[in-house]
């Protein structure tokens, strides 16, 4: 106690010597959601302006931190929120650090007063019919109290109630919707709207695939079909075996998820036929229809019997029994006859059937001989050795005494012995200088290779890497457990693209049963050596782990080279490789490659699709992309694009926004209007992405916005301009794309939307009937009640009208009125559209909102390519 006193006041006596003090700390403050704030600091003994601004133990990063000089060496710094919203409010102070020494100013809390704010909202729930269940719903101020009133099937149900409330529902019939609504002085706000869903029983699986077939087993995955709003328990898989008629083999019960299982038990060169049927607590599904497979050829397990001969001077006949069909498992290709003549082995022979005639029959005196029967697969294994001796001299050794015979036999025994030594010796030879010999051909030669000794002359082999020597989370490290891939198993080719944070190469993954896979391998750069870096990279891993979707790329796994003489591996994310890499590329090569082709208004909206399918799925797991291009998204071999390149995407856990709270760089041409103005992204900011990247498409791979540097796209936007119609983009695509880029978040389409859309726009492309004027819905209104809004209108980019394309239903007047000026965005973009502000709000306490300027971009601005981004 006496040591911690000491240090302490050490401390503060440097601290008095070398004049380091704060003369100011911030203040606690009051404010209404949506107002702005200011807290100011004051450091004295300062050179240079140093402070760092903390928030509940974290720093704030802040590209508009400014310092007033006081006097000499005593600065003034201020910290600013424009808009604050709930996840504003917490501890604020300041840091300084001199010569070693940091101290911190008084801190302050900041309280945010606004709208009730909810911590529990209503979720879907599914129920037996006629089975009571509960409700629940839960919101906090400030300003307290809040009450809580529920809405069922569009009816107000009883009276408020304080929150957190609990509604209890007697048993229903049939589905219905319901939300609940939270009011405190300072509004309403409105939860998400929930669905009571009637358990039923699941529908048949479907997408049965055959994923992988041995000799004598199966691996089989499935999709599940509807699951009737209950969680599938357990799938049942009957198999039959087709050899003339079919024969029912017993049933697996398998436990699910996943949806996946290896059968094993059955025979090689056989016909099968499987087919599913899974079950929830309602019940069990009809079956899926049959799909049919046959397992592949394998070696016979039965060598040749009964091998007889018949010796003559002019020739050897040999004769032997065929296998039985259980034994030959495929289809017989030969019978290999090796002999054996004074202690060496001859040249093998082939046959086709089971019996051989050798002319020359004398040459043949003391020969063995073996018999084997062969596939396509291998041959299997040797018969019993028969010698071979002429019939009369068999006949005068059997009126000899047993003494020659068993003299004659046991130089017979001792000459194979002799010559099995004698291969065994020469085989163990070459295994120890150059490895295993090389299986029998097939028609896929197999080549096994065993190393007995190997060598490095470079000093002694590295450690192996565990996800333990990181330094990265618990929670990170437990995710990516299961897909750590040891290094020797990889096999790093030439390089196939570099970024801002590493390479691209191509790789030679070597899976469990010794086949070799091409990869794709994403490494970190080596001068990367924090922790933080490391776990930026893995975390993109760890968001790929749980993607399942043919437009969304998939981890095969992670990765960990060793350094020598560094303490921290390289971690490498191992991808599928992608045949006609990323889309950028291939539309620039159709264009300017060294032999162009031409890509079909068919083909270009179908990448289109495959992109809004992909966007849509990462939607519904809950992740922002917040990259979105061509240049992320990549081309397999069968012309399926993958959204790919997670580095920037965050998972949102609540609410259905994300605000970016540090220094990054992003792609500006691509950013939304209002994550440029107040960095913060949404699915609609995808959605924003989304339509600048169709515009790449049918562009055929142009940068966007021609001529506009990255500093001015920001005014560029706000006055309205938009990027201009491609040419040969049909009016109809270019109205989709154009209505991506309202300027009100809310008007834009869903990315289920767009892809009803293109559909309808891709089936358009055959003769038919006009299509109907494309209509904007109200997004914020329920998925089951769709209002239509107003046509979208003119939309020539030389005349942008903001008042007629981009209004639609549910728009408030403020928002409206916002369309036809050329600043003040933040009233379009700040804060959640589900808030109604009460009638107790006033102008002077809601504040009015800052108007954004270029000067929120900085003048900074680094040139990289096509895919330019500065510091936002």
């Amino acid at each position: 106690m006496r040591l911690v006193f000491f240090v302490l006041l050490l401390a503060v006596n440097y601290r008095e010597d070398c004049g380091l003090q704060f003369t100011k700390s911030p203040t606690n403050q009051t404010v209404t959601q949506g107002n702005s704030i200011r807290l100011g600091c004051a450091v004295e003994g300062l050179s240079e302006p140093d402070v760092v601004w903390m928030k509940d133990g974290e720093k704030l990063y802040s590209t508009d931190q400014m310092y007033i000089t006081l006097e000499q060496n005593h600065w003034e710094t201020f910290h600013s929120v424009k808009s604050v919203q709930q996840q504003d409010a917490g501890k604020y102070w300041c840091e300084a650090e001199f010569r070693g020494i940091a101290i911190s100013s008084e801190p302050a809390w900041i309280t945010v007063e606004g709208v009730p704010h909810f911590v529990l909202e209503p979720q879907d729930v599914a129920t037996f019919p006629g089975v009571p269940f509960n409700l629940s719903c839960a919101a906090v101020g400030p300003p307290e109290p809040v009450e809580v009133l529920w809405w069922l099937r569009g009816v107000q149900e009883g009276k408020p109630t304080s929150s957190p409330s609990v509604l209890s529902v007697p048993g229903i019939t049939s589905s219905i919707k319901f939300y609940c609504e939270a009011k405190n002085a300072r509004g309403i706000s409105v939860s998400r709207t929930g669905t009571v869903h009637i358990k039923v029983l699941p529908e048949a699986p479907k997408m049965i695939q055959v994923v992988q077939v041995q000799e004598n087993n199966v691996t089989l995955a499935w999709t599940p079909g509807f699951t009737g709003y209950s969680d599938l328990q357990d799938c049942t898989i009957q198999m039959s075996k087709n050899s003339g008629k079919r024969l029912e083999l017993p049933e697996h019960r398998v436990m699910v998820p996943p949806f996946q299982q290896v059968i094993g038990g059955l025979r090689c060169y056989s016909n099968y036929s499987v087919r599913i049927c899974c079950s929830n607590e309602v019940g069990t599904s009809p079956f899926s229809s049959w799909v049919d497979f046959q397992t592949p050829e394998a070696v016979p397990s039965a060598a040749p019997r009964n091998l007889t001969f018949d010796l003559s001077e002019q020739q050897l006949s040999l004769n032997w029994a065929a296998l039985e069909e259980s034994e030959l498992h495929g289809r017989l290709q030969a019978y290999k006859v090796q002999w054996n003549l004074g202690g060496e082995n001859q040249e093998a022979l082939l046959f086709k059937e089971n019996k051989a005639h050798l002319s020359g029959g004398g040459r043949f005196f003391n020969a063995t001989f073996q018999v084997s029967a062969c596939t396509a697969v291998g041959c299997g294994p040797w018969s019993q050795p028969v010698l071979v001796m002429p019939a009369a001299t068999v006949s005068s050794q059997g009126q000899r005494s047993h003494i020659w015979v068993g003299l004659l036999l046991g130089l017979l025994v001792a000459a194979m012995v002799g010559v099995l030594l004698t291969v065994l010796v020469h085989h163990r030879g070459k295994e120890t200088q150059y490895g295993s010999a090389f299986e029998p051909s097939g028609a896929e030669t197999r080549v096994s290779f065993t190393a007995a000794r190997s060598f490095n002359r470079q000093g002694p082999a590295l450690p192996e890497s565990t996800l333990d020597t990181l330094g990265i989370s618990d929670e990170l490290r437990a995710k990516l457990q299961d897909v750590l891939i040891p290094e020797k198993m990889l096999t790093l080719g030439h390089m196939l693209g570099k970024g801002e944070f590493g390479s691209v190469r191509e790789a030679f993954l070597k899976m469990e049963d010794n086949s070799v896979q091409k990869v794709a391998v994403k490494v970190l750069k080596t001068d990367i050596t924090t922790s933080s870096d490391i776990e930026q990279c893995l975390k993109e891993a760890a968001y790929m782990k749980d993607f399942h979707h043919p437009n969304v790329i998939q981890l095969i796994g992670v990765s960990l080279h060793r350094r020598p003489q560094q303490r921290l591996p390289v971690p490498m994310v191992i991808l599928p490789f992608m045949k006609h890499g990323d889309l950028h590329t291939f539309l620039l090569m159709s264009r300017l490659g060294d032999e162009p082709f031409v890509l079909s208004l068919h083909t270009l909206i179908q990448f289109m699709l495959d992109i809004a399918r992909g966007m849509e799925y990462l939607g519904r797991k809950n992740i922002i992309h917040r990259d979105l291009a061509a240049r992320n998204c990549m081309l397999n071999g069968n012309m399926t694009v993958c959204v790919a390149d997670f580095g920037l995407s965050k998972k949102i856990y609540s609410g259905d926004y994300y605000r970016q709270g540090s220094v990054s760089k992003l792609p500006v041409k691509w950013i939304a209007l209002e994550s440029l103005a107040d960095n913060v992204y949404t699915t609609q900011s995808d959605v924003w992405a989304f339509g600048v990247t169709m515009w790449e498409v049918m562009a055929r791979g142009q940068t966007p916005y021609p001529g506009v540097e990255n500093a001015e796209i920001y005014e560029h936007l706000i006055k309205g301009e938009r990027l201009k119609q491609p040419p040969d983009c049909p009016a109809d695509i270019y109205e989709i794309m154009h209505s991506c880029w309202s300027p009100v978040p809310k008007c834009r389409p869903s990315f289920q939307q767009l892809i009803d859309q293109l559909e309808s726009a891709w089936a358009g492309l055959s003769p038919g009937p006009d299509q109907e004027p494309l209509l904007y819905v109200n997004l914020e209104g329920d998925g089951d009640e769709k209002g239509a809004g107003q046509a979208a209108g003119s939309l020539n980019p030389e005349e942008p009208q903001w008042s007629v394309p981009w209004q639609c239903v549910g728009m408030e007047k403020d928002e409206k009125d916002w369309l036809m000026v050329t600043s003040g965005a933040t009233l379009a973009i700040s804060g959640d559209y589900r808030y109604i502000i009460g009638p107790s709000s006033t102008a002077e306490e809601e504040g009015n909102p800052a108007g954004i300027s270029g000067e929120n971009i900085q003048e900074d601005v680094k040139e990289e390519d096509d895919d330019v981004v500065i510091d936002v």
